[in-house]
């Protein structure tokens, strides 16, 4: 298995730029890799990709020389089991709203001792159990895989402090969208509550030595960076159209 550059980067303090993408194009991923950016994050949950998809554009991604990062349907072991044995390098798991939920990831995403991940030796992680021991794949993936959960739900803010605390989590990604939505301002991450939560978020992660994550734009890249943030990304549709918008603001002059 080969090293998570990616991680590696977040281990020594530097930020990490990524794309998310909702729809199967192993070409967009190629594309992402050639604009310069770091990873690519394979959605599961809201888009319409497969497990083959999910394996393909994860096979691009190695060959571009970025990370392929997958956020699984939900974050029962099994969906995780699934997108890790396509050979992604990690995984950002939805709603994990306490310690526990945390703890139950960590145990989908490791193998013994560290979790409990089903081994299998003929899958594209375990390279088809053509190289070395699968003991020592069982290493190098314990030490590779990211895990990112999701504090996106009123009631995981409430439970920070104690999911801080969880061991082998590499990433506490707040989720904007479905948190202004939890705390009763659908679509507003910018009302008042919900962005005194998400920076209340951060602070407490950067206290606690953790890496805080979350989307950016353009146009609150910097903020966010500011804020200690080092795992970003943005959404494909979003950077297109941004893109266009200046395309066309220029045509039209």
């Amino acid at each position: 298995m080969k090293k998570n550059l990616m991680k590696e980067k977040l281990r020594a303090g530097k930020p990490v730029y990524g794309v998310s993408v909702m729809i199967p194009s192993p070409q967009i991923v190629e594309m992402i890799a050639a604009a310069g950016f770091d990873w690519v994050l394979l959605d599961c949950e809201h888009g319409t990709m497969t497990l083959e998809s999910v394996e393909l554009m994860a096979m691009v991604a190695e060959a571009s020389g970025i990370t392929a990062i997958a956020r699984p349907v939900s974050r029962s072991a099994e969906h995780i089991l699934q997108v890790l044995d396509r050979g992604v390098m990690g995984v950002q798991v939805p709603h994990v709203n306490t310690a526990t939920e945390a703890r139950e990831v960590v145990a989908a995403v490791k193998f013994h001792p560290l979790g409990k991940r089903s081994i299998a030796a003929g899958t594209r992680a375990a390279v088809y159990d053509a190289l070395g021991s699968l003991t020592d794949y069982v290493k190098a993936a314990n030490d590779a895989t990211l895990i990112a959960v999701q504090i996106e739900d009123k009631e995981a803010v409430d439970n920070l402090d104690e999911l801080l605390k969880v061991d082998d989590i590499d990433v506490f990604f707040v989720g904007p969208s479905d948190l202004s939505q939890s705390m009763g301002f659908p679509g507003d991450p910018k009302a008042a509550p919900v962005a005194q939560a998400i920076d209340s978020s951060f602070r407490k992660m950067l206290a606690a030595h953790r890496t805080p994550g979350t989307p950016a734009t353009a146009e609150n890249l910097q903020g966010v960076l500011g804020k200690g943030v080092r795992y970003i990304y943005t959404h494909l549709p979003r950077l297109l159209s941004a893109s266009a918008k200046a395309y066309l603001a220029n045509a039209k002059r």
